[in-house]
């Protein structure tokens, strides 16, 4: 009986995660699309006022300082990947990539990519391991402050806010949170 009922409770995690198979994954592309409908959602997350979370130190010697014209080769949003940007700030920390339910309501968004050690209530001095469960203070996105989330992706780096064009709608985007380096390249 023991044995039955635990196979259950197997399958019914199982298939709740299955049932999800709309849920937003990695990309703020993904929420972009399927939130057209509330068109300030997407501005206030593209275009930021610039502000940095407290505790988070500037780069001493980052590979693309202030003011470098950049090339984005990320897919966070649409009309992102490709981008040139300039960069507005380059701060060294602890990025993660996290899963969180919008405090909005909604589906999980998964892979949410990226929140650095700063925006993450009572963070501490400690990094997060893959599994910690913590909540979020950033407000990148409608629903994210406030929101309970599991931490993915743990990367000690030097993160980039960016001014860029959007690719697909020509708006100009400024203080978009974040890009690592690994997702920049220079312009030739």
């Amino acid at each position: 009986m023991l044995v039955f009922f635990l196979a259950a409770c197997g399958g019914n995690n199982k298939t709740s995660l299955n049932d999800n198979a709309d849920t937003k994954s990695n990309t703020h592309e993904n929420i972009s699309k399927n939130d057209q409908s509330d068109s300030m959602e997407g501005m206030d997350h593209h275009s930021g006022s610039g502000e940095v979370p407290e505790g988070a130190a500037k780069a001493e010697n980052p590979a693309y300082p202030v003011g470098t014209k950049v090339v984005i080769h990320a897919n966070h949003m649409e009309g992102m990947n490709g981008a040139e940007a300039v960069v507005s700030g380059a701060f060294d920390t602890t990025v993660y990539s996290v899963t969180y339910t919008p405090t909005t309501g909604g589906n999980p968004v998964k892979n949410h990519k990226w929140v650095i050690h700063e925006e993450i209530k009572n963070a501490g001095d400690q990094t997060f391991k893959q599994g910690d469960e913590v909540v979020l203070n950033a407000d990148h996105m409608k629903g994210m402050k406030g929101a309970k989330a599991t931490i993915d992706t743990a990367e000690q780096t030097t993160v980039y806010m960016v001014d860029y064009t959007d690719t697909k709608t020509g708006k100009k985007i400024t203080n978009h949170k974040w890009v690592t380096e690994s997702e920049l390249l220079p312009v030739k």
